[in-house]
């Protein structure tokens, strides 16, 4: 059996691991897109009287919990296995559901969100461990579809959640305790979805569950106490991860770009190009639907070509479009733009986590991707206050126009770093 699974190319998609992940991204993203975008705000504000300002300090909480608890529980995911630090994460958003529908004021509001964002923060380490883990068990070492479809269940949880909230409050009376309700079933079904994942995955087969005291453990453990056990884990994450420095500013500033635009696009889509409700439904359809029907396809192609390729062209392509976005007035034309900002996203997306998967040691592996995405997610943080700050005060195509321009950028630190890489590989 190990021998007929080295003979495989790339990632079976239709795995249990891989079927599992899809399942429990999509309705994390379900379920915090619902909140996010369509749900909350209209509650706390109208429902409960809460200010604006409130509404985006518990939103900041959120994504706070989510960054800043990715790097613990990736470490925590190395020690019990993804089985359990998922459903033990998950476990969390039922309480934060819970807590959001008996609130009353803002700071038990706020303590809710922070407890959903803490809740889901093991998502993409896991996620990301696993593929890598799976990519290894492969032949050719390759990523890039598994990465796109995993990519392609995210956004299409956060796009179709607040479509479908959108469509029971209108057709359900305003009957806010029935969409929590809901959201609520569907909470629980993530978590009883993440019970049938394995502990771990085997080295050589992607579907064999190994404990930590199994033959096939590379490391063997001597039982540490908790700070002796980080001490090592800190050691060892210093010694294997070989990376260039300049992939650290890369990784903040790929969701930087994202950042700059993302609480801009509606005010532009209304203030600019004066588009009715429909009208921005399509837009988002135009962008969003795009790189989703494209992120497979692309991702099957980066296993074959390599990540190089459509990193480059992504890259390039992201900054014409954003700037082309940026100028335009005149809607067929603004539709063209965000098509081609769909279109560089599906090229950028699975090749760059691809790309990243390749920078990451067989060591703790989780603790290094929790890494990752903090430093990466730290740009979601800042792109939108300079968004805002771009916004008032500058123009109302600065922040599209600044994203181009960090698109460039990181062609630039890709390049270098892919050179540098080279030379790395000559000299040895």
């Amino acid at each position: 059996m190990p021998g007929k699974v080295q003979q495989r190319m790339h990632i079976n998609l239709t795995s249990p691991f891989i079927v599992e992940m899809w399942v429990i991204i999509f309705l994390v993203e379900f379920v915090k897109g619902s909140l996010l975008v369509a749900l909350l705000p209209v509650y706390m504000e109208n429902m409960l009287g809460l200010s604006v300002t409130v509404v985006g300090f518990a939103f900041a909480l959120q994504y706070l919990g989510d960054n800043l608890f990715r790097s613990p529980s990736g470490w925590i995911m190395e020690r019990i296995g993804y089985r359990w630090t998922m459903t033990g994460a998950l476990l969390l958003i039922l309480v934060a559901l819970g807590m959001i529908i008996y609130a009353k004021d803002a700071v038990s509001l706020s303590a809710a969100c922070l407890i959903l964002g803490i809740g889901t923060s093991p998502l993409w380490p896991c996620v990301m461990t696993g593929v890598t883990e799976l990519a290894g068990s492969t032949k050719s070492g390759s990523s890039g579809a598994a990465m796109g479809a995993v990519e392609m269940a995210s956004l299409a949880g956060t796009g179709i959640g607040p479509i479908t909230v959108n469509f029971m409050m209108d057709h359900g009376g305003q009957s806010y305790r029935m969409v929590f309700l809901f959201l609520l079933f569907c909470a629980a079904a993530v978590v009883a979805v993440a019970l049938l994942l394995p502990k771990r995955i085997g080295h050589n087969t992607p579907h064999v569950v190994r404990d930590s005291s199994s033959e096939g453990d590379a490391v063997e453990r001597k039982p540490l106490g908790p700070l002796g056990s980080l001490k090592r884990t800190l050691q060892q994450v210093r010694t294997s991860l070989k990376v260039s420095r300049l992939l650290y500013p890369a990784l903040f500033l790929q969701a930087f770009a994202i950042g700059l635009m993302t609480p801009v696009v509606t005010l532009f889509a209304r203030t600019e190009l004066h588009v009715t409700p429909n009208q921005f439904s399509l837009l988002l359809i135009a962008g969003g639907g795009i790189t989703v029907l494209t992120l497979i396809p692309a991702g099957r192609l980066v296993d074959r070509i390599g990540t190089t390729v459509f990193l480059n062209i992504g890259f390039l392509l992201a900054a014409f479009s954003l700037a082309l976005f940026s100028q335009v007035r005149w809607l067929p034309l603004a539709f063209c733009a965000v098509a081609l900002v769909g279109v560089s996203y599906a090229l950028i997306l699975p090749a760059w986590n691809a790309f990243l998967a390749k920078q990451v040691p067989k060591g703790e592996r989780g603790t290094v991707w929790g890494l990752f995405l903090t430093l990466q997610g730290s740009g979601m943080v800042v792109g939108p206050v300079l968004s805002g700050k771009l916004w008032d005060t500058v123009g109302h195509g600065v922040p599209f126009l600044a994203s181009a321009f960090v698109m460039l950028l990181l062609f630039v630190l890709h390049l270098l770093i892919v050179h540098r890489t080279k030379l790395k590989l000559s000299a040895n």
